[in-house]
């Protein structure tokens, strides 16, 4: 029997534009709304992302990060 699908959790996040601008395009593609096409994404992360782009991503995300917050 599929598990019943509730939003059970709310979080006020801060997101670049870049980012919410892809999150709202992936939504729209998908048919889902904002909080469920971020749900599918992080329940099926690992299916979703290739290990070793997200880390080699993540280490220059990380770098560049001050100079963004400025």
């Amino acid at each position: 029997m599929p598990k019943r699908f509730r939003l059970t959790r709310r979080l006020p996040i801060a997101m670049t534009e870049d980012a919410y601008r892809r999150m709202k395009r992936f939504s729209t593609e998908a048919g889902l709304d904002e909080g469920e096409a971020l749900s599918f994404l992080f329940e099926n992360f690992e299916a979703v992302t290739d290990q070793d782009q997200l880390a080699q991503r993540l280490r220059r995300f990380n770098l560049e990060l001050e100079a963004r917050k400025r």
